[in-house]
This record gives structure tokens, sequence and C-alpha cells, in this order.
């Protein structure tokens, strides 16, 4: 009878031991972490967390030569501690996994207690194991196994958002060294018209106050170049920040240029159609809501979650028949025999021992807790994972609408700027300075055409770098490459390109 018990129980002790030798290995999970970046930015450079070595090897690799936009991408998710911090977030989530899918450890008990005159002591043996775990597993991996594609989601969300940022970064780099050279080249054309001053004011043909004029316009762009240096400083050191290297900012070398507008053949509204079927956070929220379903059942199952079964032994206590006390027993029969007398020589009866086995059941018993709060708790929770998925959609909703529409417009004064105000401006300057020339209008006609244009191109290079920044906040918005969205509408459905751009530079 027991060698059948112990066959039937075998299979159960095998599958606990196998349990008990689960082991975590998160690596699929950062590859898929990795495909969900991948999706959103267009770059797939997760390194994993713990390779430090071939970190150093790929940044090092990316950094000669010097950087585009898309390698400082691969930078910032490679080499950014914070991003890799983020990035074992989901090794927690799968060691969570793994835990909700182990038994409880049996519970084992031992009690053994002494006779006051010797001999064996009463034991006895317990082993039992919570059962309730048979109902509770499945729930609590199902639980843990939405919590682990949430962490997933949210993770590759705010890991695309960082290196969305630091494009964004990138070419607001791009754009304020830019600025700083148009602040330069601004410097050498007031400098050209101080000369010219000096010349007519020289030959006799213009005065002091030209000259005076002309200087003071000079020293504002010594100024303003200084301010545009620390500017430039600034971006590139703000840029090496998110990419996590400690290079000095300024020899940092960037290789791209800004970006051309875009030919806008989409609608905000499909762009909302796209944002709601690609944001990762909204995708996150779906399985929050699942785990917030699954833990109400939890809860509901875990009304009596302690149930033990087990086995039992007990051993009675036995005197000890060894050492006789033969000086009391000489004694005894002495007495009883009114003269000296040896004892009794025949040995002693056997005291029996009780041998008792079988099987033990231990309960919590739902009497006054019978999990009433717990369970109220886990349903408003689902209620609040719902509503909070609803104000997301809000979110998402709006927000890529005001991401597109900045960035449109951000690009239509880009536009604006190079193909109607900045020629203006630049044939205004031609005239004004041959009209000063041949002495029909003062020097100051010619500073305010000047400065007029000067503050004009830096105004349009502004507005390029801020477009390619709006741009980069819709990508956010939609939750994928704005390029890869282009190349999906119909060709029938697209529109002409911006104009091309004329002569003049930025």
């Amino acid at each position: 009878m027991r060698i059948a018990w112990a066959g039937r129980a075998l299979p159960g002790v095998f599958l606990v031991v196998l349990a008990g030798c689960a082991s975590v290995n998160p690596r699929p999970d950062y590859e898929r972490v990795e495909q969900h970046v991948a999706d959103a930015v267009g770059e797939n450079a997760l390194a994993p967390a713990d390779d430090a070595e071939a970190v150093r090897a790929l940044v090092a690799a990316r950094l000669e030569g010097g950087l585009s936009a898309d390698e400082a991408v691969q930078v910032c998710l490679l080499n950014n501690p914070r991003v890799r911090s983020a990035l074992l977030r989901v090794g927690i989530a799968r060691a969570e996994l793994v835990q909700a899918g182990l038994f409880q450890n049996p519970s084992l008990s031992l009690s053994l207690r002494l006779p006051d005159g010797g001999g064996l002591s009463n034991l006895e043996l317990g082993i039992a194991q919570n059962i309730a775990e048979l109902w509770l597993i499945p729930i609590r991996k199902r639980v843990a196994e939405g919590e682990l594609e949430s962490a997933i989601l949210e993770v590759a969300r705010d890991l695309s958002a960082v290196a969305l940022e630091a494009r964004a970064a990138y070419y607001s780099a791009v754009g304020l060294g830019r600025e700083k050279e148009i602040v330069d080249e601004n410097r050498a054309v007031a400098e050209q018209l101080l000369d010219a001053a000096l010349a007519r004011m020289q030959a006799g043909s213009g005065s002091s106050i030209d000259v005076n004029l002309a200087r003071s316009e000079f020293m504002q762009t010594e100024v303003a170049l200084r301010n545009a240096a620390l500017a430039a400083f600034e971006g590139r050191r703000s840029l090496a920040v998110l990419l996590g290297i400690k290079t000095p900012p300024d020899d940092l070398v960037l290789t791209d240029k800004l970006p051309d507008p875009p030919a806008w053949t989409l609608t905000s509204e499909s762009l909302v159609s796209t944002a709601e079927a690609n944001r990762l956070d909204l995708r996150a929220a779906t399985y929050f809501v699942d785990v917030a379903a699954a833990r109400v059942q939890q809860e509901q199952l875990s009304v009596v979650a302690d149930v033990e079964v087990g086995v039992g032994f007990e051993r009675d206590a036995r005197g000890r028949r060894g050492d006789r006390p033969w000086l009391a027993d000489t004694l005894w029969a002495s007495a009883e025999a009114g003269a000296l007398t040896a004892p009794s020589l025949r040995p002693r009866e056997k005291q029996p021992t009780d041998t008792i086995l079988g099987p033990t059941l231990s309960l919590e018993v739902p009497l006054f807790d019978q999990n009433q709060a717990q369970i109220a708790k886990a349903q408003f929770i689902y209620q609040q994972a719902l509503l909070n998925r609803e104000a997301l959609l809000l979110d998402v909703t709006q927000e890529t609408r005001g991401a597109f529409q900045r960035a449109r417009t951000a690009w239509d004064v880009a536009n604006y700027y190079r193909d109607n105000f900045l020629p203006l401006l630049q044939e205004n300057l031609e005239l004004s300075r041959t009209a000063y020339r041949a002495g029909k209008i003062s020097l100051l006609s010619v500073l305010e055409a000047q400065k007029l244009l000067l503050a004009s191109r830096g105004r349009y290079v502004e507005s390029l770098r801020n477009a390619a920044v709006a741009v980069t906040d819709l990508e956010k918005a939609v939750g994928t490459p704005l390029a890869r969205v282009l190349s999906d509408v119909p060709p029938a459905t697209t529109q002409p390109a911006s104009r091309p751009a004329t002569e003049v530079q930025p």
C-alpha cells in the first residue's frame, strides 16, 4: 500500500523539483524591447545590459570620423546609463514571472520529548505542502505575464522617447552651430560695412556719425557671437549628456545638416489613427487592464490561500531496559526474604513502542477575513486602469494633433523665410549698398537693411531647427518614424513637395 502511494506521489514531487530548478533568462525579453524600439525610431542598437566592453567598442566605432543623427540615436541607446538602467526593469519583471510559477517550499515539523526515566524519546515528525498553489499559480502566472508584457512595452516606449530626444538634441546642436556660423558671417559683413564707412570718411564724403553707427553695429555682432558660441556649446553639451559620453562638447563632430522639409501628404486624423495603432504606452495600458482583471480573479481565489496536506509520523516514548539498579534490586529482594538475598536474574519484559503514520490536513478557515477588502481593492484598481487607458487615448489623440500642427507650421515658416522673405531682404540690402556708395542714401538706411537681413537669417536657421525638433516630437507622438508613415501613403494621395531652395543659404 505504501509503495503504491509513493508511486502516485513521485510525479508530483518531480514537478515540484523541476519548478525549483527554474532560471531567469531575460535575454529574449531584451530582444523584444529592441524590436519595439527599432519600430518606433527606426534604429536597432540596444546592447546587453551586462556587456560593458561591447558597448565601449560600439560607441567608439560610431564616434570615429564624426557622428550622424542616426548614429547619435544608436550611441544613446547603447551608452546612456539611464537607458541601460531602464532595460533592467524588464529583467526584474521576468524574475517576478519566474517567481510566480514556483511552488512554496514544503514545511517540515519535528518534535522530540525525552522521558524522565531515560530511554527512547517521544518523536513526532511531519511534512506538509500548501496545495492552494495548485489553483493560485496559474492565475498568479497570468498576472506576472501581463506585468512582463506591460513592462516590455513601457520600457520600449521610454527608450524610444530618449532616443528621439537624442535626435532632437542632435538637430538642435546642429542648428545652434549653424546660427553661430551665421553670426560670425554677420560679424564679417558688419566689419566690411565699417571699413566702407571709414573709407568714405577718409575720402571726405562720409561723416564720423556714419562711422560710429557702423562701429556700434560691428560691436553688437561681437556680443552676439559670444552668446551664440555659448548657446552652441550648451547644445552640444546637452547632446553629450544624452549620448552618455564624457567627450568635451566642442570635440563632437556632427556630420549631418538640418533636414529638408518633408512632403506633407498626411492629415492629422490619419496620424491619430497611426498613433492609436503604434503607441507602445497605449498597448501597455491595455495589458495593465488585463493584469488588473486577473488580479481581481486572483484575490477571489485567495479566500482560502493556505491549505496544507502532508504526512505525519509519531513514535511513543519507551523507558530504558539497559543498566539495571542492582543494589536497589538486592535490597528489595533481601527485605522480602528477611535475609540477604540475591536479586532475580530473569530479564525484564520488553516495553512496546507504538508507531503512528498517516496523512495530515491543515487549512485556514475564512471565518472573519474572507478577503473582502482585497477583492474590493482589486476591483477599484481594475476600474482605475480602464479610466487611465481612456484618458491616455484622449491624450494621445490631442498630442498627435498638436504635434502635427506645430511641425507643419514650423516647416511652413521655414519655407516662407527661404522662398520669399530672405530673397527680398537680400535684394534690398544690395540696392541699399549701391545707393550708399553712390551717395544717394545715408548709412543709416544701409544699416537698417543689413540688420533686418542678418536677423532674418538667424530666424530662418532657428525655424529650421524648430522644424526638425517638431518632426521628432511628431514621431514621438505617433510612435513610428515619419518617413515610414509617408512611405505607406498610396501614390494617388501624394501632393507636390515644397518648392526647391533658392540660392540664398542660411
